[in-house]
């Protein structure tokens, strides 16, 4: 008889070639974290599993199990036609984890199987996972970052995107973290994920890069709002080349305008991170800044912005090792980024 159970290294090839990955898991630890791409079918909710933890501590394992099973069992029909309606490809198993590979993956496992629909337990559960996901984000082993740095609002997200329709290979931090990367990064955007899940978000891109290949990237600061990059990846950052985009300051705050599109109902929003200002430029200067926020001024408060805060605060970052780029004109733009790359792979630098 064909075991039901499979090791990440096999999980991850079944989910690479299109299989339904399914964490059984409450959804408040669903929401912590989980493996990329993997669908909420929980075998006991939030409550639930509280409720099976303390008869556990008070009562011991048999009497908490069979609560389990009587919490369970009305919900088995509607959980295997959830996880049967998942699955695009039936020749593919759907692949079910739980915390560490126990109970709660092993009984899906074994209710889909009995109702027809090919599943495999993940061995070790997504704390192996977790485990595997640290070891390479500790290992740095994955392809050469080639990085774009620049002012605030020269488009370097923007570029990136066009690359990948290039056919470029490119990590984008911000788009991971819900988050622009400013004082106003999260504006506007979705909830930021946990930062168990951005470095699981992070692995699943560069583990797809091999060490001989590489990937473009944005240069950021340790913190995306509040999550952090790993240390050894934000270390790689640092030293790599860059590659730094130049555009003039007009463009700049039309492209961070643009990056707002319903800006006029975020002025609430942008009030407390502009207070925030005030031990770097001082009451007189928030104060206007305030003033212009609520006229609605934005133009002139972005300008303003760059030319007294961000610019000063990121002249600083201009590294050693770069190809800087003009951006203007804007049409050709991308050609001029594409030779640049290839300056970088090909190792011939600006002096």
């Amino acid at each position: 008889m064909m075991s039901m159970t499979i090791n990440l290294e096999q999980a991850l090839s079944l989910r690479d070639r299109g299989a339904v990955l399914i964490d059984a898991r409450s959804p408040a630890e669903f929401a912590e974290a989980t493996i990329p791409g993997a669908i909420n079918i929980p075998i006991l909710d939030d409550t639930e599993r509280a409720e099976v933890g303390r008869l556990y501590k008070q009562t011991g394992k048999t009497e908490a199990r069979r609560r389990g099973v009587a919490l369970v069992s009305p919900k088995i029909p509607a959980m295997v036609e959830q996880a049967a309606g998942l699955q695009a490809d039936t020749s593919l198993p759907a692949v079910v984890f739980c915390w560490r590979g126990g109970m709660r993956s092993l009984a899906l496992t074994q209710f889909l199987e009995l109702a027809g629909v090919p599943a495999r337990q993940l061995s070790r559960g997504h704390k192996g996972f977790r485990r595997h996901v640290l070891d390479f984000l500790e290992s740095g082993q994955w392809g050469r970052l080639i990085v774009f740095r620049g002012l605030t609002g020269v488009g370097k997200t923007h570029y990136l995107h066009r690359l990948v329709e290039a056919g470029f290979p490119i990590l984008d931090l911000e788009g991971l973290a819900n988050h622009r990367g400013s004082a106003f990064g999260n504006l506007g955007l979705p909830p930021q994920p946990t930062q168990k899940m951005f470095e699981a978000l992070i692995w699943d891109v560069l583990r797809k890069i091999p060490q001989e290949a590489f990937v473009l990237a944005e240069g950021e600061s340790r913190h995306i709002g509040r999550v952090a990059l790993p240390v050894q990846l934000y270390n790689s950052l640092q030293v790599e080349t860059s590659i730094w985009l130049k555009a003039d300051l007009s463009t700049r705050v039309r492209n961070i305008l643009s990056d707002y599109p319903a800006i006029d109902s975020l002025k609430t929003d942008f009030t407390v991170p502009i207070k925030a200002l005030k031990e770097r430029l001082g009451n007189k200067t928030v104060s206007r800044y305030l003033e212009l926020l609520d006229a609605g001024k934005w133009p002139e408060l972005v300008r303003d912005l760059m030319e007294n805060y961000y610019d000063p605060l990121y002249q600083h970052t201009l590294p050693k090792r770069r190809i800087e780029v003009d951006l203007d004109p804007e049409e050709t733009a991308l050609e001029r980024i594409q030779s640049a790359i290839s300056s970088v792979l090909d190792n011939r630098l600006d002096p």
